[in-house]
């Protein structure tokens, strides 16, 4: 499968002139970006856990081969800080499930403040059913150990690389056979867009990283202007210079 890439979320009003044409109604917006992209990062989730029946229209109203990743609800991740996960793991999925064939990785982002617990970690992701990819983004340093490392790659989980103004926020491990990789700012002008060196180094990382036949979902968080969107095209162009298959992206004019 080639490289999938989108953004982390479709609805934003500063998307106008940009991905949305003037007077397109937002009602539609998701049909407009997939026109445009094969996959989406939806991070509505994580801020309140949709219904199974939202879910399933998300399924009905994206063409075939369309992939939603999803981020897990704060209530796992920043409330329960993944103590006694068992029934947030299982309502997550319940809901998720909707998407039917369509559900990608659930991407469970760990708060800046969580320390390493090894254990909370290890029931959180033998929760997950078989089958289902699940992407950690842990962001405190005391993650890093050889333990998690070998923890990740037992249950088949992917080390969430991740990038902040053009520097890697993570170890650039490879845990399982597909990877996961979010761009969350810039360091270009207008901010928070993405410089070419930046751009054509990620790719060249996940070239070095992963086959062309291995699945690697890149999601850009930047949204503030469109700059996500932009972005994400321009990665995609870097990309497929790395000798990478890419999902498509829409073409758009600089900003």
């Amino acid at each position: 499968m080639p490289l999938l890439i989108g953004t982390s979320g479709w609805q934003y009003k500063h998307w106008r002139d940009v991905l949305y044409p003037t007077g397109m109604p937002q009602r539609v917006w998701l049909e407009r970006y997939t026109e445009c992209f094969d996959t989406v990062e939806n991070n509505n989730a994580f801020y309140r856990l949709p219904s199974r029946e939202v879910f399933a229209g998300w399924r009905e109203r994206t063409p075939p081969g369309f992939v939603m990743a999803v981020k897990a609800s704060r209530y796992l991740t920043h409330i329960k800080r993944l103590k006694d996960p068992e029934e947030p793991v299982d309502r997550l999925m319940n809901a998720a499930g909707g998407l039917g064939d369509k559900l990608g990785p659930v991407l469970v982002q760990l708060p800046p403040t969580l320390q390493v617990d090894v254990e909370r970690l290890t029931r959180t992701l033998r929760r997950f059913p078989a089958g289902v990819r699940v992407a950690v983004e842990p962001r405190h340093p005391s993650w890093w150990t050889d333990e998690v490392r070998e923890l990740l790659i037992r249950y088949g989980a992917a080390l969430c690389w991740a990038d902040r103004l053009g520097r890697p926020l993570t170890p650039l491990w490879r845990t399982a056979g597909w990877g996961y990789l979010r761009f969350h700012e810039g360091a270009a002008t207008p901010w928070p867009e993405y410089g070419d060196q930046a751009l054509r180094s990620w790719a060249r990382r996940l070239a070095e990283t992963w086959d062309d036949g291995q699945d690697v979902y890149v999601y850009f968080n930047n949204d503030p202007g469109g700059a996500a969107v932009r972005d994400a095209g321009r990665f995609a162009e870097f990309a497929r210079a790395a000798g990478r298959s890419v999902t498509r992206t829409p073409a758009l004019a600089a900003h």
